[in-house]
């Protein structure tokens, strides 16, 4: 399965229908108040980068943003759809979204995931996140993961089962 992903509008209604699937995916896991996910609309803001993962038949399969701070890149609504997992899709898309901010000046990237996202876990524990305590306006949670990743060396898609073609 050959993949394209490139930065995109995030409000484009295959891809709010992605984000949609992301949040019934997440609210039946965490309490409500454990639910950071950034809101749809804030998404075309212009400090973000929003990456979109289609198929070769152009369907959105999968998204991620990163938020640009003065301080750090919040990494954020990082999916792929179930059926497209395990090919090497989110790593791609990070990737992306990592060249990316590097290229807008960010020199580190955070996240907050949940403790039930063992794929997304493993993600970024393979791709070389490390826990952190909470950063920016997040509180400690018990439902939550705080990791981070500096971005002085932007890593390749190497090693991945599927084929991606990152779009600058």
């Amino acid at each position: 399965m050959m993949t394209s992903i490139a930065l995109g509008a995030p409000d484009q209604p295959a891809v709010v229908r992605l984000i949609d699937a992301l949040d019934a995916y997440q609210k039946p896991l965490y309490p409500p108040q454990s639910h950071h996910g950034i809101d749809p609309g804030e998404l075309a803001r212009p400090n973000v980068l929003f990456a979109v993962a289609r198929d070769t038949a152009g369907t959105a399969i999968g998204c991620g943003a990163v938020v640009l701070g003065a301080e750090f890149g919040d990494l954020k609504r990082m999916f792929v759809v179930p059926q497209c997992r395990g090919r090497g899709v989110a790593q791609a898309m990070l990737v992306l979204l990592e060249r990316s901010a590097t290229a807008a000046g960010c020199v580190e990237l955070m996240l907050e995931t949940g403790v039930r996202r063992a794929e997304a876990l493993a993600l970024y524990a393979d791709t070389g996140y490390v826990s952190c305590g909470p950063f920016g306006s997040y509180g400690e949670d018990p439902h939550s993961v705080f990791m981070k990743q500096e971005l002085a060396a932007p890593r390749t898609t190497g090693g991945a089962a599927g084929k991606s073609r990152i779009v600058p």
